[in-house]
């Protein structure tokens, strides 16, 4: 690859000289030649014009750029006779591009071509000058106005001091261009990234080298060499169409008769050649086109084997990798005998159900070593058989137990290409042709091979977006809270819906905590963007929620810290979040907002829905912005509804829509909360265009009835343990909770000891719930946690919260505002 450097000397060759080297045995040409670079967008209008092309096409680039590129590029003149064309440098004059250039100006030709003329352009002086080009015409596909790439070149620059060398016929027929666009011109970068796909045995790394170099330089580079191809073989003459096709027929007619073939069949091979090159280079561009239309793994695998059947070959077996199928990665180096390989698709022409049972798709086997498989798979280069004998069908047949695939395969020519993405074999594709088919030569094998190229290329995305998307809803799926479906006074339904987008892992999450006092916290959060960035920003703030909820911070005030950790971790953590508590005793809910859509609250006395009026507040991250709390009264039996605006809210549609869609959904009767939940997602789901994820959070808040709730304020004198003992001794005896007495007494004994003993002057609270468990709160105001401690044998203190740990079903400790909790709660006997 040439870079500016001779290769023999080491001494710099300067810019817009090229060589020419050859050996006995091989000639590579090497070199720059400048190149003239036309876009034409999908008018026909001229919206990039190289210095290159004002030079060969004597027209100015501030002339050229928005007129028609059929005016400016000389593609008239009368098709010369048979007899005119010539070898090069020899054959008649011919004014004009030709009509394959025309037709890819106009929109009918839709894959790249080529070609060769003499062209009459203006001259400095005024006059008018003979050139003799090589040009290259590539449709672009995509989202911007560009439609189609022209490639021009002097081939003079071509020419050595022989004439009859033949370097510049060959470097022709071997000239692969490598091109980027001048910084100037607005679609540079996008057409540069297409060089892998118009050659697709380039690399991403060595398409980034060139264009690298070509800025550098500051022209076009044409890079040719042995090993590469210009994706189309030149026209070196443009006959008739009508006198070939006669020609092809008469041909035809002779070897039927076996008769030898007459001298203008002869004179033919060279188009017959053209013809059947063309003919593969518009298969490969079908393929092409009908491959890599999603990044889903199964759906790819389907394409690429529908693709080759039946035009190419009448069976297509493919086998990829174990891990590849299961979106892992796999160790470095060759496959071996021990590698597993997954028949993941099978295309065939046969009688439907032939192949079903002897060759289902879906099983895994290794390949032994003697085999044609495991010799494209180790080699990574195509294996041509042209016929599979009855000794090589034994062979092959030998590895399926119990089952004779020998009919299936012997007489058959076959091809084995492998699917490689960057120099590692995914897999590998089984192409066999039936026998009285025409067998697989030479150029089947470069054809099979560039289709395996851009099939693996096409796979190995898919795989790699597969393994990414694998990784982000692990790590997704592993931050989403399981919440428990009853909290203390509220049952909780949960719903999770992931964007349809690509890339649809999102930052969505809900999550509810356990607070003092029977409360609990409903947390709703919405992390801009998607992807495993997002994934993870969501984990973070989410774990900062429960860690600040559990210190039983304020709503507003939980915000307010939320944003502050948001700027600290980065300028690009923006969220909104909803956050709400419950108290079930006073019957009331605590709710501030950072920027989220209101929730709903439907009310169980008529069944009405409302969107709470809340101050907005600004997104989490936005920082210096202040949040307010509200409190709403509610009664047992309403339900609060949150949700995030993927649910709600669809491109080109007024999110007032999806909000009123949402009150109406909500409030309708449903059997259980999950069927309400079912119901609000079948209502907002099924209106078409969502693309965001979805995080769906309904509590239905039941309050706790005032008998089930029992409060003690004692004094701070060590005789009120024993007053303590004797209420809650009293109390679950009235419950019918005699049974929990022997633990509850021991444990409140502790916990009130020790308030009595650290209080500074408030009486000490204490607090019994029944609900679905036992829940007995101690509150003092001493601001100090107390830690479980491992006390020795003779030491006074220490003992209490290990008594407390081993005895109940759970317990904690939280901060208030004038000091602390501690609580525990006990399982209630079943009923």
């Amino acid at each position: 690859m040439d870079n500016g450097t001779d290769r023999g000397t080491g001494r710099d060759t300067p810019p817009g000289r090229g060589t020419v080297t050859g050996t006995a045995e091989e000639s590579v040409a090497v070199g720059r030649i400048p190149l003239a670079v036309v876009v034409a967008d999908r008018d026909g209008l001229v919206s990039h014009w190289s210095r290159g092309a004002g030079r060969l096409f004597g027209v100015p680039k501030d002339e050229a750029l928005g007129r028609s590129a059929v005016d400016l590029l000389p593609v008239s003149g009368a098709l010369p006779e048979d007899d005119d064309i010539a070898p090069y440098g020899t054959y008649a004059v011919y004014d004009g591009l030709g009509p394959d250039l025309e037709s890819s100006l106009d929109g009918r030709l839709s894959y790249p071509a080529a070609g060769r003329a003499r062209l009459t352009v203006p001259a400095p002086e005024g006059d008018h000058a003979r050139v003799d080009v090589l040009w290259w015409a590539y449709p672009l596909v995509g989202p911007g106005s560009e439609r189609l790439l022209v490639l021009a070149a002097d081939a003079a620059g071509l020419r050595q001091d022989d004439p009859d060398s033949g370097a510049a016929d060959m470097a022709y027929e071997r000239i692969a261009p490598g091109f980027a666009l001048h910084t100037d011109f607005p679609g540079a970068e996008q057409l540069a990234r297409r060089l892998p796909e118009i050659l697709p045995s380039m690399s991403v790394d060595e398409s980034a080298r060139i264009v690298a170099q070509v800025l550098e330089l500051g022209y076009p580079v044409l890079e040719f060499s042995q090993s590469d191809r210009v994706p189309v073989t030149p026209d070196w003459g443009v006959p008739r169409r009508a006198e070939r096709k006669a020609r092809r027929e008469r041909a035809a007619r002779a070897v039927a008769e076996g008769r030898a073939l007459p001298q203008e069949a002869a004179d033919e091979a060279p188009d017959l050649e053209y013809a059947a090159v063309r003919e593969h280079l518009e298969f490969l561009n079908e393929v092409s086109a009908r491959i890599g239309t999603s990044l889903d793994l199964s759906r790819t695998i389907v394409e690429v084997s529908k693709a080759v059947v039946p035009r190419f070959t009448d069976v297509a077996g493919t086998y990829l990798r174990e891990q590849v199928v299961a979106g892992e990665g796999f160790p470095d180096g060759v496959p071996d005998t021990t590698t597993m390989w997954h028949r993941v698709a099978l295309e065939h022409t046969d009688e439907p159900g032939r192949w079903d049972d002897v060759v289902p798709v879906g099983e895994a086997m290794p390949f032994p070593a003697h085999t044609p498989f495991f010799q494209c798979m180790t080699s990574g280069e195509p294996v041509l058989v042209p016929r599979i004998s009855e000794e090589m069908g034994h062979a092959i047949a030998s590895q399926f137990e119990k089952r004779d695939i020998r009919p299936l395969i012997t007489g058959r020519s076959m091809l084995v290409v492998p699917l490689k993405a960057r120099n590692v074999v995914l897999g590998f594709m089984i192409l066999l042709r039936h026998p009285e088919r025409v067998e697989f030569n030479d150029m089947d094998r470069v054809t099979g091979a560039e289709l395996a190229a851009r099939a693996g290329l096409v796979l190995d995305n898919a795989r790699m977006y597969t393994y990414q998307e694998s990784v982000a809803e692990t790590l997704q799926d592993s931050m989403l809270p399981h919440i428990p479906p009853r909290m203390a006074g509220c049952d909780i339904a949960t719903r999770y819906l992931p964007g349809t987008l690509l890339g649809r892992v999102g930052g969505d999450w809900f999550d509810s905590v356990k607070l003092p006092g029977a409360r609990t916290a409903l947390v709703v959060g919405d992390v801009m963007g998607h992807g495993l960035n997002s994934a993870a920003m969501m984990g973070q703030l989410r774990t900062a929620v429960q860690t600040m909820a559990a210190l039983d911070l304020p709503p507003a005030q939980l915000l307010r810290n939320l944003d502050d950790l948001a700027q600290r971790l980065g300028d690009n953590y923006l969220a909104t979040c909803l956050y709400s508590v419950y108290d079930p005793i006073a019957g009331e809910l605590h709710i501030a907002n950072a920027g989220h859509i209101p929730p709903v609250l439907v009310r169980a006395a008529d069944g009405r829905s409302e969107l709470l009026d809340l101050p907005t507040g600004a997104p989490i991250g936005v920082g210096g912005v202040p949040f307010e709390a509200v409190r709403v009264r509610v009664q047992p039996g309403d339900r609060l509804v949150m949700c995030t605006d993927g649910l709600v809210e669809v491109r080109g549609e007024d999110i007032e829509l999806g909000l009123a869609t949402l009150c109406e959904s909500a409030a309708h009767p449903a059997a259980s909360m999950d069927d309400a939940c079912d119901r609000i997602i079948r209502a907002l789901n099924t209106r078409g265009g969502r693309k965001d994820d979805v995080a769906l959070l309904m509590t239905r808040l039941n309050g706790v009835e005032a008998d089930d709730v029992a409060e003690w304020r004692l004094a701070l004198d060590p005789i009120e343990v024993a007053r303590a003992r004797a209420v809650v001794r009293e109390q679950l005896h009235e419950w019918g909770l005699a049974g929990l007495v022997r633990n509850a007494e021991l444990m409140v004994s502790e916990l009130v000891t020790n308030a009595v003993r650290h209080s500074h002057s408030r009486p000490v609270e204490l607090r019994l719930v029944r609900g679905d468990h036992l829940l007995v709160e101690v509150e003092d105001d001493d601001h100090d946690l107390p830690t479980l401690r491992s006390a020795g044998p003779t030491d006074e203190f220490g003992r209490g919260l290990r008594v407390v740990s081993t005895l109940a079903r759970e317990w904690g400790t939280s901060r208030t505002k004038t000091g602390k909790t501690v609580w525990f709660e006990l399982t209630l006997p079943r009923r």
